[in-house]
């Protein structure tokens, strides 16, 4: 459902202005760097030919000194310029990465889910409110709010927003992290910048870790790599002595020896076949905990203490894992054939590198789940502080003991600000329930997912869109968007049902945070009197447990429940007709809906209607 227009706040357009500017600043940097490029490539050509003529001519003239002179100086001077040359081009890369981060920036303020990177995959299946609050796919929360480079960040970020609620301290701990990132823009944006100068791959660090877990038993490695290494130096050593004439082909005899172990003996091949193509991804890790591990050293902040393993030890975990990716470079070799079958007839390539990954995994397998899990934590902060740093008008949002929510200027985050309309809204208390009722079109589901979204920011340590914004610990429950299942032979009513069975147990579970359930036109799928007796019954169920939340409905008889059921009461969205047309304010109004439009909306269409209408 689109809102309709509302004041644009100035805080966004400030930092939009911010943006922009900062982005036209890098393209200009950007412009004046790669003019400054090219003139230098032709200067490096031009000198090269003119070193190269100078030179030559001094030879043909015999001046055989001078003419050293002219090349040893010409060659100075061009290595040199390539030097600078080279430097020029990578901080043009890295400006060129940074206007790209900047360009995301405002894509993601403004909404432009065309720049915004495309989503990935995140798994939710059966999730009880992900696909009801648009959390997850393209144009959801964790489209707009991932900015990780490693799987283990989005999995993080998602975790936040699919796992609630968390525990209170961890939240605080969380909350102040991302707080702590989001005054310092600088910091979120080299990080990112970092990972991508190392290549668009993701870093993956389940396969790196699987890797390192894969172990392989070869009992007589210690005793073959020194054999098979004694035995190509001694074929390299008499091939030398054969080509020079100093001996027979006795070379022929080691390499046989050492063909005949190579061939009958096991290799590590099945732990090399895992490694091959890993090197670039574990480059990429490598570089990234580096920058971590220089800007957390800090003392008293959160970005220390989250990253307190990476500089714990003595031992740097990117030098280590630096070193873990040279020999992944050398276990790379396995993807060229032909290459690989040379090196391996010179010398115990294979076997040297399945030694070397051997005596990475006794020294890495538990160290390198501790580094993953503090990239992880700095990259989910990380994306909620950039969410917080783009949207300063939104505010932090306090626990509080008393169950419930209460906001002011409550709005949808995945609207457009120009179409944004906001509420304000209480609902506290065990058993409290609001009936919200209205016309089609009036704003029902969206003032649910509303709510709903702004909860789980809040539960997962980000601001929300509100000015102000109160509440307890609650587990989200909704049936808004529900489907039916030709694969599991579900109707769309048998689907309903099930998914308010599931709601209507977290509200029994008493030893739980209350549920805070969202149900949008409840039993829509059946008749209007099963819906009304059923819909009667499930409400009355609702009050008495562990829950609160709202419920919406086309079904204005049950606006009398509020007489029968203590903690529930009616609030509506009403439009209005004028000049043939229905426009809707999307405001939340105390008491049941004054009005219908179902019968106008089909007039208005085209379609058959009573006269007059009611």
């Amino acid at each position: 459902m689109v809102e309709l227009i509302v004041t644009t706040s100035k805080a966004t357009t400030s930092r939009e202005r911010t943006l922009t500017r900062q982005l036209r600043r890098g393209e200009r940097l950007h412009q004046r760097g790669t003019a400054a490029s090219t003139r230098l490539s032709r200067w490096r050509g031009v000198l090269f030919l003119i070193g190269l003529l100078i030179t030559v001519s001094l030879y043909r003239l015999g001046q055989y000194e001078s003419g050293n002179w002219s090349l040893a100086l010409f060659l100075i001077g061009f290595l040199t310029i390539a030097a600078y040359h080279n430097r020029l081009e990578h901080r043009i890369h890295r400006l060129s990465l940074w206007t790209g981060v900047k360009r995301v920036h405002l894509a993601r303020l403004r909404l432009d889910w065309q720049t915004i990177p495309p989503c990935r995959p995140v798994a939710a299946k059966d999730h009880l409110y992900a696909r009801d609050l648009d959390l997850l796919g393209p144009h959801s929360l964790m489209h707009l709010l991932d900015t990780a480079t490693s799987a283990q960040g989005r999995e993080r970020l998602a975790s936040w927003l699919l796992d609630q609620p968390p525990a209170e301290q961890a939240w605080i701990n969380r909350q102040r992290l991302v707080r702590e990132l989001a005054r310092i823009p600088i910091f979120r944006d080299r990080l990112t910048v970092e990972a991508q100068r190392m290549g668009e791959a993701e870093i993956n660090g389940h396969r790196i870790s699987a890797v390192l877990q894969h172990h392989v038993h070869l009992p007589y490695l210690h005793i073959l790599l020194p054999l098979q290494a004694i035995l190509a130096v001694t074929t390299l050593g008499l091939g030398l002595a054969a080509l020079l004439n100093l001996l027979p082909a006795y070379w022929m005899i080691s390499f046989g020896l050492y063909a005949l172990l190579f061939l009958q003996t096991d290799q590590g091949e099945e732990l090399l076949e895992h490694a091959v193509g890993l090197h670039h991804e574990v480059e990429k890790l490598g570089t990234v905990l580096l920058f971590l591990e220089q800007r957390a050293r800090k003392p008293g902040l959160a970005l220390a203490e989250t990253c307190r393993a990476l500089t714990a030890s003595d031992a740097s975990p990117s030098a280590l894992i630096r070193h873990l990716a040279r020999v992944l470079h050398g276990v790379s070799v396995k993807a060229h054939p032909l290459v690989h079958l040379i090196l391996n007839a010179l010398c115990p390539w294979d076997l040297f590198f399945t030694f070397r990954l051997q005596q990475f995994q006794q020294r890495l397998q538990t160290l390198l789940p501790q580094w993953l899990d503090c990239l992880a934590e700095v990259e989910a902060a990380s994306a909620l502080a950039t969410f917080a740093y783009l949207h300063p008008s939104y505010s932090w949002p306090t626990p509080v003991k008393t169950v419930g929510v209460i906001c002011t200027q409550l709005g949808h985050p995945l609207i457009q600000p120009g179409h944004r309309v906001t509420n304000d809204f209480a609902l506290t208390g065990l058993g409290t329930i609001h009936l919200v009722t209205g016309s089609n079109m009036s704003g029902k589901s969206t003032f649910l997912r509303t709510i709903g979204i702004n909860l789980c920011l809040a539960q997962a340590g980000a601001p929300v869109c509100a000015t102000t914004f109160t509440w307890s610990w609650s587990r989200l429950a909704c049936c808004i968007r529900v489907n039916d299942s030709l694969d599991e032979g579900l109707s769309f009513f048998y689907a309903e049902v099930k998914r308010l069975k599931t709601i209507l147990e977290a509200t029994s579970e008493t030893t739980a945070p209350p549920a805070l359930f969202l149900i949008d036109e409840i039993f829509k799928g059946t008749n209007n009197r099963e819906r009304l007796i059923g819909s009667r019954a499930y409400i009355e169920g609702l009050a008495k447990g562990n829950g609160y939340g709202l419920v919406t409905t086309h079904d204005l008889e049950l606006t009398d429940l509020d007489q029968s059921i203590p903690g529930l009461s009616n609030s509506h969205f009403q439009e209005t007709v004028a000049a043939g047309t229905l426009t809707f304010d999307y405001r939340i109004r105390p008491g049941p809906c004054p009005t219908t439009n179902a019968l106008r909306i089909m007039e208005l269409e085209g379609l058959p209607v009573p006269k007059p209408l009611p």
